[in-house]
């Protein structure tokens, strides 16, 4: 999903939500299902998602980056802790 489709289908959701045709939780999920679509089939030039798995405080963080140690840098940067044992996988 490119990131224009995305933003229409938030504005879809909002706009059902508006309408009275969704409630706040309907939308909510709905938002989110649009994101992680976004997020795991994100492709820009060089940049990839990557997803941590492992410590509890990493588990399941996604994060957009050049490489696997730009991504491992920037989820130590999410969870602000240099002890937290993870990795990251490419996802798409």
């Amino acid at each position: 999903m490119d990131r224009i489709s995305a933003l229409r289908n938030v504005e879809d959701a909002l706009a059902d939500f508006e309408s009275g045709e969704a409630d706040l939780g309907a939308t909510e999920r709905r938002v989110v299902n649009v994101l992680r679509t976004y997020a795991t089939e994100f492709e820009d030039g060089d940049l990839s998602a990557y997803r941590a798995s492992g410590a509890e405080r990493a588990d399941g963080l996604v994060v957009v980056a050049e490489s696997p140690a730009q991504a491992r840098e920037r989820v130590n940067e999410r969870i602000d802790a240099a002890d937290v044992t993870f990795e990251v996988e490419q996802l798409g």
